[in-house]
């Protein structure tokens, strides 16, 4: 099952396939507001795993977010693991 670490805490949640990672980002601390990726409040850093999340949405790249810096909000997880830093 693919996972979701916190690399500043090493906490990890696990997550479904082809599912969004934001209760699971939530649960690690990100903070989040409108949850629509137009505010940019839940931006979080990929420090490894980028291949396993979904293709930059359009409101990720309206904030000028790219493969490594991401919205928790427009992420879903492919498989494999995925490690953050906010």
């Amino acid at each position: 099952m693919p996972k979701i670490t916190n690399t500043k805490t090493n906490e990890s949640i696990n997550v479904e396939e082809n599912s969004p990672i934001q209760n699971a980002c939530e649960k690690l601390g990100v903070p989040f507001s409108c949850e629509e990726g137009t505010c940019g409040t839940c931006m979080i850093d990929i420090v490894s795993g980028e291949e396993n999340l979904s293709e930059l949405t359009e409101e990720e790249r309206d904030l000028a977010r790219d493969k490594t810096h991401r919205l928790a909000c427009q992420c879903k997880i492919k498989n494999g693991n995925v490690e953050i830093k906010f």
